[in-house]
């Protein structure tokens, strides 16, 4: 058995339109395809799946995800002016070598948080 890469993510959510409004709209993702109760979403060859929950078992918080942006200042921003929420400011997280990296973090429509992340060089 090889794993090669991860081909989706699922998150769940309560409002499957509103979801899709929050990502197409607010994150900019191409949207795929939907349904009644799941949408498929485009992230350069990953699938991300938002979906309602089949039953209890699938009726919680998603995993964080971490959305690698150019520049993370910029877009912070343009997210801001779409009255995304967020929970903090951009800032470094470590440093390695000439490299930083910064995060910051924010709320979905459905209550999940996720983060922005860049790695700048510095001198």
């Amino acid at each position: 058995m090889e794993i090669q890469k991860v081909g989706q993510i699922g998150i769940p959510v309560k409002d499957i339109g509103r979801a899709i409004n929050f990502y197409q709209e607010k994150l900019d993702l191409p949207l795929m395809f939907n349904t009644d109760s799941m949408a498929f979403f485009d992230l350069n060859g990953l699938r991300l799946m938002l979906t309602l929950p089949e039953n209890n078992q699938f009726d919680h918080p998603s995993s964080v995800l971490y959305f690698q942006v150019g520049d993370i200042k910029e877009t912070y921003q343009e997210m801001l002016e779409k009255e995304v929420i967020f929970l903090d400011e951009p800032h470094v997280v470590t440093k390695i070598g000439h490299t930083e990296t910064w995060m910051v973090f924010f709320r979905d429509s459905e209550e999940n948080v996720h983060a922005l992340m860049s790695e700048v060089e510095v001198g």
